[in-house]
């Protein structure tokens, strides 16, 4: 027997009709929070930054392959790793095909990373990960865009998310940058990390929906039950 509350078909009914106009609520919201996104100054980059990929070196503004948007994800995989950082690997999953589509829509997304290209390119082949994925180990991209922390910086004294600091992990972080590229300038958009990275991940979405829910309370941290696809057990 369940400890849930449990009722009639009716009672189910208005209950659902209730949460239908908060849902409703936060879709208008987020379509507002878009807009104000859109509105954010953007900034120049003068800055030249250098990027190891499979046709060579390329700079940020090569990295627009022909299109004037560009949406860049920051995925965690420092220079002396072995793998990709498993919740990163799990986000990756979601918008890896989902990248043809964005094309149609003037936008390149791609991933960068701090580990060389020849570990970029093992990891990619094993998850079967389609996106480009370029290395940014040769110049400052992630410490400006406060992805990486420098080797002996003090990880409370070095901002992380806009504010906060360093508090889990004590060298890189995740995060979404968006990109402009007019009248052949280079403008920094939009970023955001933590859970900013959460509404375009599927698996957390479709969690979300369900009775139990992500069920992570019981776990150490929320992200415990994570681990790359490879490495799940038969169950």
């Amino acid at each position: 027997m369940t400890d849930h509350k449990t009722g009639t078909r009716e009672e189910w009914l208005a209950a659902r009709l209730e949460l239908l106009e908060a849902e409703k609520e936060l879709t208008r919201r987020s379509d507002e929070l878009a807009r104000r996104r859109r509105q954010l100054p953007w900034v120049r980059i003068d800055k030249d930054y250098v990027f190891d990929t499979d046709e060579g070196e390329q700079s940020l503004r090569d990295l627009f392959a022909g299109r004037s948007q560009l949406l860049i994800y920051h995925f965690m995989f420092g220079p002396a790793w072995t793998e990709g950082c498993a919740t990163c690997t799990l986000h990756a999953e979601s918008f890896d095909r989902a990248i043809i589509h964005l094309n149609q829509r003037d936008v390149t997304m791609l991933c960068v990373s701090r580990a060389p290209l020849m570990k970029l390119n093992a990891f990619k082949q094993r998850m079967g990960f389609t996106f480009r994925w370029v290395s940014s180990l040769r110049s400052d991209f992630n410490y400006d865009f406060g992805v990486s922390l420098r080797s002996g910086a003090d990880p409370d004294k070095v901002p992380f998310n806009f504010g906060t600091t360093w508090f889990y992990n004590r060298e890189e972080h995740e995060g979404l940058s968006a990109f402009a590229l007019e009248d052949g300038a280079v403008y920094h958009t939009y970023s955001c990390h933590l859970r900013g990275v959460e509404e375009f991940n599927v698996t957390y979405q479709l969690l979300d929906r369900v009775p139990r829910g992500r069920d992570e309370d019981e776990l150490p941290y929320p992200q415990a039950w994570v681990q790359r696809r490879d490495e799940y057990g038969a169950a």
